[in-house]
């Protein structure tokens, strides 16, 4: 079994906002599935995703 990866860069209180989305029930079983895959808690993969994303965008500019 592999160890899930959480999100090491918290807020100086120790929590950061949540942030909610409404998405399928078949997109968030998708998203899970990634996430198992990289080894990574959803919130994690997203947020990576979402890094990501947001490098690209920069490097386009």
């Amino acid at each position: 079994m592999s160890t899930v990866k959480y999100d090491a860069k918290q807020s100086a209180s120790g929590k950061n906002p949540a942030f909610q989305i409404r998405i399928s029930p078949e997109l968030k079983a998708q998203f899970e599935v990634a996430a198992k895959e990289a080894g990574m808690s959803l919130g994690n993969w997203l947020k990576t995703l979402g890094r990501k994303e947001l490098e690209r965008l920069k490097g386009n500019n």
